[in-house]
């Protein structure tokens, strides 16, 4: 039987004093005699993750969304170790900058203008996986488990959004999922306006044809790159050149390739635009420029809560995990909307941060327990562990000399 000790780390967020946190360590830091407790509840335990990331996506709604809400979707990678991991795979991962052993996930971000959270998550599974039945069935994925890129996970997320009767006003996504024609057109038949990022070389259609994006670009007028700003930045402000090419495309609603030019490098980024009914320019401007939000997201998640840390093989626990690291991000983010709404920082301090939130809330809620009976008890179950560890890797050992 989990106790409310057990569950309740989970939802606190990071601790300055754990390097790492997995079962162990957050079961130790809380006052729990073993991890047999947190274990259990990530593994055995009997609950269904996704009403609870139902739940968290509707507890992120009703406390961040506002008018300027958009949906974001990108995926992010977590640097593992060994082959049983579930979904794990050599590939290139931003998180490292490299090609490391690593497993993916695709988010979905409500980012609105008062804070950000992540409110639905799908583990990508990689063809490795899914062309090897029995290695699913070890980690405990489905007998159908079968491929699916990124942008269908991404569609299969913003469908169960729809499908919850969430209202969606804009969606952005990087290349990745610009690049998808079915996801694109999937969001026009369900009338969701979107802002995908497309590469240079992605065809537009137009009236007189197929053209490069940067073919169309290279063929506005220098009078015709207003600049706009694209919102506020590390640095400040930030500006760039951004017409939108309307390519007059026959099919229904509004359609536009967007064009962002870096007003020091000259550097062009491209963004396929569509609205059942014309947006002005600033707003297409300010949906492609809230794509940064999900970085933030990732970064409070794994920094603040733990999202990356698990050591955890099957997909059953990866899920609890990731929903639950989710959930407490979103604690924290509406803690922060919450305070800069009732009460705003005197001019001499800058508004509360959630790694600020977290730090007052480790030390004024939670009560950790570091006595020395409790480490010396952690201390001597460490060794029994390994002990029995040790023992089974001997007895492996001389059976496969036998």
């Amino acid at each position: 039987m989990c106790t409310g000790q057990t569950v309740w780390p989970l939802w606190c967020s990071e601790w300055p004093d754990l390097p790492r946190k997995n079962c162990w360590s957050i079961a130790e830091w809380a006052g729990e005699t073993s991890p047999d407790g947190m274990q259990h509840l990530l593994g055995r335990a009997r609950w269904d993750a996704d009403p609870v990331r139902d739940d968290v996506r509707a507890y992120v709604l009703e406390h961040l969304r506002d008018e300027d809400a958009v949906l974001v979707v990108d995926e992010t990678g977590d640097v593992k170790k060994g082959t049983h991991t579930v979904a794990v795979q050599r590939r290139y991962t931003g998180t490292a900058g490299r090609i490391e052993n690593a497993q993916v996930a695709v988010y979905l971000v409500d980012a609105g203008g008062g804070g950000h959270a992540a409110v639905d998550r799908e583990l990508y599974i990689p063809r490795s996986w899914t062309c090897d039945p029995d290695r699913c069935r070890a980690a405990g994925l489905g007998e159908d488990t079968v491929f699916a890129p990124e942008p269908e996970l991404a569609a299969r997320m913003i469908g169960r959004f729809l499908d919850a009767a969430h209202r969606v006003d804009w969606v952005a996504g990087d290349e990745v999922y610009g690049g998808n024609p079915k996801l694109r057109s999937a969001r026009e038949e369900r009338g969701a306006d979107y802002v995908l990022a497309v590469a240079c070389s992605a065809e537009v259609t137009t009236g007189a044809g197929k053209f490069r994006a940067d073919a169309l670009a290279a063929k506005v007028p220098r009078r015709a790159w207003p600049k706009l700003p694209a919102g506020a930045g590390a640095k400040g402000h930030r500006f760039y050149d951004r017409p939108v090419i309307d390519p007059a495309e026959p099919r229904p609603g509004s359609h536009g390739l967007l064009v962002r030019r870096n007003r020091t490098t000259g550097e062009l980024a491209y963004y396929r635009c569509f609205s059942p009914a014309p947006a002005p320019l600033a707003t297409l401007v300010r949906v492609a420029g809230s794509r940064w939000r999900v970085e933030g997201t990732f970064q409070g998640g794994k920094g603040l809560a733990g999202l990356d840390e698990h050591q955890l093989r099957r997909f059953t626990s990866w899920s609890r995990w990731v929903t639950l690291a989710m959930l407490a991000h979103a604690f924290l983010a509406v803690v922060r909307a919450d305070e800069h709404t009732r009460h705003p920082a005197p001019d001499a301090l800058i508004p509360l941060t959630c790694n600020e939130i977290q730090r007052l809330f480790t030390m004024l809620v939670v009560q950790p327990v570091h006595d020395v009976a409790h480490r010396r008890c952690w201390s001597a179950w460490r060794r029994r562990h390994e002990a029995r560890a040790q023992a089974s890797h001997y007895r492996r050992q001389a059976a496969s000399q036998t």
